[in-house]
């Protein structure tokens, strides 16, 4: 079973078992279910269904496994000629969860 989830705006295709990083999310726990109710594509051996625009009644739970973050970005300015460089890193921070049931 496979499904194409949306997740405030992030779109993640997943199956049970996978391991994806949501924006990071204050609210969950670690060891917290959550479940993911805008599913936008589910399919089950040939049987594929296409929400317009959500599947009704097809829902994805999920296990919350806790922060983590993102590859560091490197941001680097500069002006020429004036002796002005500004080297800065940001690492974005997302909430890693595990797949662990699909609905529908």
């Amino acid at each position: 079973m496979y499904a194409v989830i949306d997740d405030r705006g992030r779109q993640a295709g997943v199956r049970v078992g996978d391991v994806i990083a949501c924006d990071r999310n204050n609210e969950w726990g670690v060891g917290d279910t959550v479940k993911f109710d805008r599913v936008l594509v589910l399919t089950n051996e040939g049987d594929v269904r296409v929400g317009t625009p959500h599947v009704e009644g097809a829902a994805v739970t999920a296990r919350v496994l806790g922060p983590i973050k993102g590859k560091k970005e490197v941001v680097f300015r500069f002006k020429r000629r004036k002796n002005v460089r500004v080297k800065r890193g940001h690492r974005q921070g997302y909430t890693q969860v595990e797949i662990t049931g699909i609905e529908g």
